[in-house]
């Protein structure tokens, strides 16, 4: 029987090239030694045959080289896009994503994020359906937790990249009142558990300021599940005249409804998303919608996501803004007089 191969390690590839094991560690890792370094540690450990071994290295460091990425639901294109894009990215920093969808419930949310930490994830980054529950503060004792849209309130999150669901929201209902339209529904993910979210509290805020008589309909992203939501809405005798949704998914029922009613975009209603999802453009007519800007955002997370796992540093609030992108879906509501209040 042939002798067994002795497996190459650390210390051997620091022997190979005057490293010490620590600085062979971190250039295999892309950390913290110059570009040159790296090079010439990864030719020798290929030359030697070294191959990483991730149950010691999670042994030793305490870590599992995971993250864990918790939606609040893939039927959102928009969010199946966002898990995508930090998939790939924290593979180039060396770490495993492990996806996983709350189907929009809250209470499934909780129960997911406890067991991703229960996983020994080095990190949980989550688009939160309810920013204002208790279990965010145990979850940041746990591990590193980064926000995404929604800061978490009560926790004590590593890193929040959050949306200015102010600014764009006002925007938004800006534009519909100026086009005349006073009777506005707002479809949004919120449910019966979490009536608080932030865009929610900025609609009924901002809505009366602005003369608009408004109504926030929770709203699924399938897209059966939205048209029956919108149906309901257009059907009734004081239907609104637009409807903003704060979610593209949610303006697609919305189209589907008018059309099988026999209503016309924008003529009978006007219709405004948010996401700007590619197959948006392709409407008939293209759906007026607002744009967050997808790489930054996923850039800013992973690297304050790997500095949060590797040095335990906390990171300041980032805030992105929304960009408004205007296409033929707005429109002045039927019998609109210019100049009528």
């Amino acid at each position: 029987m042939p002798a067994r191969t002795k497996r190459p390690t650390l210390r051997d590839i620091a022997a190979e090239t005057g490293l010490s094991p620590a600085a062979v560690s971190y250039a295999l890792r892309g950390l913290q030694v110059p570009e040159a370094t790296q090079e010439r540690v990864r030719e020798a450990a290929e030359r030697l045959g070294y191959q990483v071994d991730p149950i010691a290295r999670a042994l030793a460091s305490g870590r599992s080289g995971y993250v864990g990425l918790l939606c609040g639901s893939q039927e959102d294109s928009w969010q199946q896009s966002v898990l995508a894009a930090l998939g790939r990215e924290l593979l180039t920093a060396g770490l495993g994503a492990l996806m996983v969808d709350a189907i929009n419930d809250p209470e499934l949310e909780r129960d997911l994020a406890q067991r991703l930490v229960d996983q020994r994830v080095d990190a949980l980054i989550v688009l939160p359906l309810d920013p204002a529950a208790p279990h965010w503060a145990e979850i940041a004792r746990r591990t590193v937790l980064v926000s995404i849209g929604d800061s978490l309130p009560g926790a004590a999150t590593a890193a929040e990249v959050v949306f200015d669901n102010v600014a764009g929201v006002t925007d938004a209902l800006g534009r519909l009142a100026a086009a005349g339209h006073r009777r506005v529904a707002v479809l949004s993910p919120n449910a019966a558990s979490t009536p608080d979210r932030p865009s929610e509290a900025v609609v009924h805020r901002v809505a009366p300021a602005l003369g608009l008589l408004e109504q926030v309909r929770m709203c699924p992203h399938d897209l059966d599940g939205a048209t029956e939501v919108a149906a309901s809405l257009l059907s009734g005798p004081d239907r609104p005249t637009a409807v903003l949704c704060l979610a593209d998914s949610f303006a697609y029922g919305v189209y589907q409804a008018a059309r099988d009613l026999g209503l016309r975009v924008p003529e009978d209603v006007s219709v405004l998303g948010f996401d700007d999802r590619p197959v948006s453009r392709l409407l008939s007519p293209p759906l007026s919608s607002y744009r967050w800007p997808m790489e930054e955002m996923v850039e800013a997370v992973v690297r304050r996501t790997v500095r949060a796992i590797e040095e335990g540093t906390r990171s300041k609030r980032k805030v992105l803004d929304a960009q408004p992108q205007m296409r033929g879906s707005v429109a002045p509501p039927p019998g609109h007089q210019p100049g009528a209040s």
